[in-house]
Protein backbone atom coordinates (compact mmCIF):
# COMPACT_ATOMS: atom_id res chain seq x y z
CA UNK A 1 0.00 0.00 0.00
CA UNK A 2 3.14 2.33 0.10
CA UNK A 3 2.47 2.99 3.86
CA UNK A 4 5.81 2.77 5.35
CA UNK A 5 6.58 6.05 5.41
CA UNK A 6 3.04 7.70 7.03
CA UNK A 7 2.41 8.77 10.28
CA UNK A 8 1.09 6.25 12.74
CA UNK A 9 -2.72 6.33 14.36
CA UNK A 10 -3.51 6.01 17.69
CA UNK A 11 -6.48 4.67 17.49
CA UNK A 12 -7.92 2.45 14.74
CA UNK A 13 -10.65 4.13 13.74
CA UNK A 14 -11.71 7.57 13.70
CA UNK A 15 -14.08 8.59 16.90
CA UNK A 16 -17.67 8.58 15.34
CA UNK A 17 -17.56 7.69 11.97
CA UNK A 18 -20.64 5.65 10.19
CA UNK A 19 -19.53 4.55 6.91
CA UNK A 20 -22.25 3.53 4.81
CA UNK A 21 -23.02 1.69 1.47
CA UNK A 22 -23.86 3.09 -1.64
CA UNK A 23 -27.48 1.92 -1.52
CA UNK A 24 -27.64 3.73 1.45
CA UNK A 25 -25.90 7.22 -0.02
CA UNK A 26 -28.22 7.37 -3.02
CA UNK A 27 -31.53 6.83 -0.73
CA UNK A 28 -30.28 9.83 1.48
CA UNK A 29 -29.21 11.43 -1.58
CA UNK A 30 -25.48 11.67 -0.41
CA UNK A 31 -22.86 12.63 -3.60
CA UNK A 32 -19.54 13.82 -1.31
CA UNK A 33 -18.24 9.29 -1.69
CA UNK A 34 -17.33 8.27 -4.61
CA UNK A 35 -16.85 4.62 -5.41
CA UNK A 36 -13.40 3.35 -5.96
CA UNK A 37 -12.15 2.78 -9.83
CA UNK A 38 -9.91 -0.07 -8.79
CA UNK A 39 -11.85 -2.44 -5.78
CA UNK A 40 -9.30 -5.42 -6.11
CA UNK A 41 -6.42 -3.31 -3.36
CA UNK A 42 -9.08 -2.62 -1.14
CA UNK A 43 -10.34 -5.79 -1.40
CA UNK A 44 -6.68 -7.38 -0.80
CA UNK A 45 -6.15 -4.82 2.16
CA UNK A 46 -9.00 -5.86 3.94
CA UNK A 47 -8.04 -9.94 2.83
CA UNK A 48 -4.92 -9.20 4.89
CA UNK A 49 -6.42 -7.59 7.52
CA UNK A 50 -8.62 -10.67 8.11
CA UNK A 51 -5.70 -12.47 9.25
CA UNK A 52 -4.17 -9.86 11.76
CA UNK A 53 -7.35 -9.81 13.36
CA UNK A 54 -7.34 -12.94 14.50
CA UNK A 55 -4.44 -12.28 17.61
CA UNK A 56 -5.73 -8.34 17.88
CA UNK A 57 -8.57 -8.00 19.86
CA UNK A 58 -8.80 -4.27 19.46
CA UNK A 59 -8.95 -4.27 15.75
CA UNK A 60 -11.59 -7.14 15.05
CA UNK A 61 -14.45 -5.16 15.17
CA UNK A 62 -12.95 -2.73 12.69
CA UNK A 63 -11.60 -5.27 10.18
CA UNK A 64 -15.51 -6.96 10.21
CA UNK A 65 -16.56 -3.50 9.81
CA UNK A 66 -14.58 -2.67 6.69
CA UNK A 67 -15.11 -6.04 5.28
CA UNK A 68 -19.16 -5.43 4.90
CA UNK A 69 -17.96 -3.12 1.78
CA UNK A 70 -15.99 -5.90 -0.44
CA UNK A 71 -18.09 -5.79 -2.87
CA UNK A 72 -18.78 -2.12 -3.52
CA UNK A 73 -15.93 -0.14 -1.75
CA UNK A 74 -16.06 3.83 -1.56
CA UNK A 75 -13.45 6.47 -0.71
CA UNK A 76 -14.04 6.69 2.48
CA UNK A 77 -14.12 2.68 3.09
CA UNK A 78 -10.73 2.70 1.94
CA UNK A 79 -9.58 5.89 3.86
CA UNK A 80 -10.57 4.11 7.01
CA UNK A 81 -8.48 0.69 6.23
CA UNK A 82 -5.34 2.75 5.56
CA UNK A 83 -6.14 4.34 9.31
CA UNK A 84 -6.57 0.73 10.70
CA UNK A 85 -3.26 0.17 9.09
CA UNK A 86 -1.56 3.19 10.22
CA UNK A 87 -2.89 2.10 13.59
CA UNK A 88 -1.30 -1.30 13.42
CA UNK A 89 2.20 0.50 12.46
CA UNK A 90 2.16 2.32 16.04
CA UNK A 91 1.62 -1.07 17.70
CA UNK A 92 4.13 -3.89 16.26
CA UNK A 93 4.07 -7.41 17.91
CA UNK A 94 1.12 -6.51 20.37
CA UNK A 95 -1.28 -9.35 20.34
CA UNK A 96 -2.54 -11.82 23.15
CA UNK A 97 -0.64 -12.25 25.99
CA UNK A 98 -1.48 -15.05 28.23
CA UNK A 99 0.49 -15.00 32.45
CA UNK A 100 1.51 -17.08 34.22
CA UNK A 101 1.21 -16.38 37.24
CA UNK A 102 -1.57 -17.24 40.07
CA UNK A 103 -5.13 -16.39 38.36
CA UNK A 104 -7.99 -15.71 41.16
CA UNK A 105 -10.55 -13.84 39.18
CA UNK A 106 -12.87 -14.03 35.82
CA UNK A 107 -13.73 -11.10 34.83
CA UNK A 108 -16.53 -10.20 31.89
CA UNK A 109 -17.12 -6.81 30.06
CA UNK A 110 -20.14 -6.62 27.65
CA UNK A 111 -21.64 -3.84 26.25
CA UNK A 112 -24.50 -2.94 22.73
CA UNK A 113 -24.66 0.14 20.30
CA UNK A 114 -28.56 -0.21 19.59
CA UNK A 115 -29.29 0.57 16.10
CA UNK A 116 -25.85 2.05 15.63
CA UNK A 117 -25.70 0.30 12.04
CA UNK A 118 -26.71 2.97 9.41
CA UNK A 119 -27.21 0.75 6.64
CA UNK A 120 -29.46 -1.53 8.43
CA UNK A 121 -30.22 0.03 11.71
CA UNK A 122 -28.84 -3.45 13.42
CA UNK A 123 -27.22 -2.95 16.91
CA UNK A 124 -23.82 -4.03 17.45
CA UNK A 125 -23.00 -5.83 21.06
CA UNK A 126 -20.17 -7.43 21.46
CA UNK A 127 -18.31 -8.86 25.19
CA UNK A 128 -14.91 -9.27 26.59
CA UNK A 129 -13.71 -12.30 29.39
CA UNK A 130 -10.60 -11.93 30.89
CA UNK A 131 -9.24 -14.98 33.34
CA UNK A 132 -6.97 -12.17 35.82
CA UNK A 133 -5.21 -10.25 33.25
CA UNK A 134 -5.31 -12.39 30.29
CA UNK A 135 -7.58 -12.36 27.61
CA UNK A 136 -9.98 -15.57 27.00
CA UNK A 137 -12.08 -14.75 24.97
CA UNK A 138 -14.53 -12.34 23.03
CA UNK A 139 -17.00 -11.72 20.60
CA UNK A 140 -18.54 -8.76 18.49
CA UNK A 141 -21.90 -8.90 16.56
CA UNK A 142 -24.51 -7.03 14.65
CA UNK A 143 -28.20 -8.35 16.05
CA UNK A 144 -31.40 -7.78 14.60
CA UNK A 145 -33.49 -5.39 16.80
CA UNK A 146 -36.35 -7.89 18.19
CA UNK A 147 -38.60 -4.89 18.71
CA UNK A 148 -38.78 -3.69 15.08
CA UNK A 149 -38.65 -7.64 14.19
CA UNK A 150 -42.18 -8.05 16.07
CA UNK A 151 -43.70 -5.40 14.73
CA UNK A 152 -43.47 -6.48 11.21
CA UNK A 153 -44.37 -10.06 11.94
CA UNK A 154 -47.71 -8.33 13.77
CA UNK A 155 -48.20 -6.22 10.34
Amino acid sequence: MGLSGAKPAATPLEANIKLTSVEYDQANAVVCDNLLKDITAYQRLVGKLLYVKITGLDINYVVQARSQFMQRPKKSHCEAAIRLVRYLKAAPGQGILMSSGYIENLTCWCDSDWAACPNTRRSVTGYVIKFGDSLVSWKTKKIVNRVKELSRSRV
